[in-house]
């Protein structure tokens, strides 16, 4: 039987990954990732020199019945993105789709937990976040303000990803709505310069905007809820 393993990778810190997660990875015939510098520096890091092929959001269906076609061939590929769990607001997810649709119950797929921003803002948010939304990232245009109006009238907490081209403008279009919950804006999480801001959508704007530096680096944000 084939076997495709969803390796999680860190998220920053190259020293978050579990022991198992170097095992397959080291295994592994093929890995399968976003951007193949980002992994193999992760690679290169534990001496791990299994061979690494992109696969994207941008890739085209040729390359993936290409990839499929190289599953043919071989016995285990492992899948990882550039930071964190796959198919956790990535492209993963179709790939493991097309993977089912070619082999059936001939390929065992297998996870390999580990780093997430999504939990590890979570497990530091000291709200309540028992019940929550995860939007994941979000859209650019079509979708965006709908999305900002159930977070304004929602009771749960809403939890997404934002980029740091993107931090404020999100964070201007929920001070409009004059949004008054509290918010957690986790930046580089594991990374050196990590760190956690709290205030209203208003008054992160004036301290984003007052700082340009706490504007770099990429977002986990997290909205109390009612």
């Amino acid at each position: 039987m084939k076997t495709l393993s969803v390796v999680a990778t860190p998220i920053g810190n190259l020293k978050d990954i579990s022991l198992r997660a170097l095992e397959v990875l080291g295994t592994a015939e093929l890995i399968l990732c976003e951007d193949t510098r980002m992994t193999r520096k992760l690679l290169s890091a534990y001496h791990i020199t299994s061979r690494v092929e992109s696969l994207h959001a941008r890739s085209t269906p040729a390359k993936m019945r290409h990839v499929l076609d190289m599953l043919e061939k071989i016995d285990h590929i492992a899948l990882v993105t550039d930071a964190g769990t796959p198919g956790i607001s990535d492209p993963g997810v179709v790939f493991l789709n097309e993977a089912r649709a070619r082999f059936g119950k001939s390929i065992k797929i297998v996870a390999v937990p580990g780093a997430c921003a999504l939990t590890a803002a979570l497990s530091i948010s000291h709200v309540p976040v028992h019940d929550f939304v995860f939007l994941g990232f979000l859209p650019h245009k079509k979708g965006r303000q709908t999305l900002f109006q159930e977070i304004e009238e929602g009771r749960r907490a809403y939890l997404f990803y934002e980029s740091p081209h993107r931090i404020v403008r999100t964070l201007q279009s929920l001070a409009q709505r004059n949004l008054k919950k509290k918010i957690l804006l986790f930046r580089e999480l594991t990374k050196m310069y990590e760190e956690i801001l709290e205030g209203t959508a208003a008054e992160l704007v004036l301290q984003l905007l007052g700082t340009p530096e706490k504007q770099k680096g990429e977002f986990t944000v997290v909205v109390s809820p009612q």
